[in-house]
């Protein structure tokens, strides 16, 4: 099949699909297909409600946004990318990854080529998704149809390492097969293809990845709490061990999202059904977990020091997506020092400048103020280092605190000299 003959459909438009969509548009005709109406509705008038992808972004490129399901019998190159979330027993929830297989295994055709980019653990493409497509399409893998896999790596609210930028992982049921996909991924992806000896090990290559990453977090942040027990600073301890060529600085926080926080479950889930119980990974995911408790732990006791009547105290929480400069509320770990704040009595007021009132109210039943609105609070927990929140003038802080005067930085981003200056102590992990 040659170029002109290729044509695409991508399967669920949010963080993932929509940009691998809109950069494949740019070569390919494309099917961009989600199951939420609305969502699709926004897209088609050229507004992305992740604020990933500019109108121009969107209205430009051989892409057809449908909720239609029929519409994808027009492709014969597929490449699913639903979510996959973990459950509340910390579980991996393929109920999308599933229903996606299914639907496509009913329309597919004679040399369709199906490419998740789901993350999953190592195994379950071969193990769940494609007995589903040849039991819907009555066709055979490998013979009739053929499957691939490449995780994605995108990366919210980065605009240097994008799905164009990044280097690409493929692999496929077959070398010929894996080639096909190389070429069509290469054909927009400048960062470099590589092709991993089969789909297994690419999709091990996904979870431990971020794994890593968890595991390299949450060392950083037990060393937060040995260096507060220290009387001793954790950014001044990583700033002189960084002086070493081969230090990695990673810094302490809340560790949240769609990948470092759900990935290690999905590799710890097929771990032990193997028969293998992982240490260091669960402990790391313990260790990360419970960060949300210790900084709202370390906010009251802050306020005791200073005189505060805890039983009458309101703070203000900023920032409740899971990262900075980014408006996604997926798996944010803010909830967790918010809902200890207020098991300890006080009121609490949140804000973000970026998400959606009407997502965090159905997401996690919060109501975020306006800026302008918050008066009066005996602390600020600066949780998410959003450019908002750093280019601040330190006196729309200091107008908005009771004598108190208390500043809990998360993320250890702000001037704590600057500040001091203004009779406001600053704690940091």
């Amino acid at each position: 099949m040659n170029e002109q003959q290729r044509h695409l459909s991508v399967i669920g438009l949010g963080y993932v699909g929509l940009p691998v969509a809109v950069a494949f548009a740019q070569r390919y005709a494309v099917i961009a297909f989600d199951i939420e109406p609305e969502r699709v509705q926004q897209l088609q008038q050229g507004e992305d409600a992740t604020q990933e992808i500019c109108s121009k972004e969107l209205q430009s490129g051989q892409i057809n946004f449908t909720h239609q399901v029929a519409d994808l019998t027009q492709a014969n190159f597929h490449i699913v990318a639903v979510p996959t979330p973990i459950d509340e027993a910390h579980k991996p929830d393929l109920v999308q990854l599933l229903a996606a297989s299914i639907q496509l295994g009913k329309l597919l055709k004679k040399g369709d080529i199906v490419v998740y980019e789901s993350t999953v653990y190592p195994g379950a493409t071969e193990e769940e998704c494609i007995p589903l497509l040849e039991q819907h399409s009555g066709l055979k893998a490998g013979k009739d149809f053929f499957v691939g896999y490449s995780p994605e790596r995108i990366n919210p609210g980065d605009s240097e390492h994008t799905f164009i930028s990044n280097h690409k992982v493929v692999a496929a049921q077959d070398s010929k097969t894996c080639d096909i996909i190389a070429a069509v991924y290469g054909a927009v992806v400048k960062g470099g293809i590589y092709k991993a000896d089969n789909i297994k090990v690419a999709e091990a290559a996904k979870v431990i990845e971020n794994t890593q990453r968890d595991l390299n977090i949450a060392l950083m942040n037990e060393l937060a709490k040995i260096c507060h027990k220290l009387n001793i600073d954790t950014t001044a301890v990583i700033n002189a061990a960084s002086t070493k060529w081969n230090f990695m600085p990673y810094k302490p926080g809340l560790v949240g999202g769609h990948c470092i926080s759900v990935d290690p479950y999905y590799l710890t889930y097929k771990a032990k059904q193997l028969g293998y119980r992982p240490e260091v990974i669960l402990a790391g995911r313990r260790l990360n977990d419970n960060m949300g408790s210790f900084i709202a732990e370390q906010t009251i006791k802050q306020l005791i020091k200073r005189d505060c009547v805890i039983a009458n105290a309101k703070v203000a929480v900023l920032g409740l997506c899971f990262k900075e400069n980014c408006a996604d509320l997926r798996n944010s770990r803010v909830i967790d020092v918010i809902r200890e704040i207020e098991d300890y009595g006080l009121e609490v007021v949140v804000h973000d400048p970026l998400v959606d009132k009407a997502q965090s109210k159905t997401l996690y039943g919060l109501e975020c103020v306006d800026f302008a609105s918050i008066q009066n609070v005996d602390a600020f927990i600066l949780c998410v280092a959003h450019q908002y929140y750093c280019e601040l003038d330190i006196t729309h802080y200091a107008n908005k605190l009771t004598s108190t005067k208390l500043m809990i930085d998360v993320k250890a981003v702000l001037d704590q000299q600057a500040f001091a200056q203004q009779n406001i102590q600053v704690w940091r992990l």
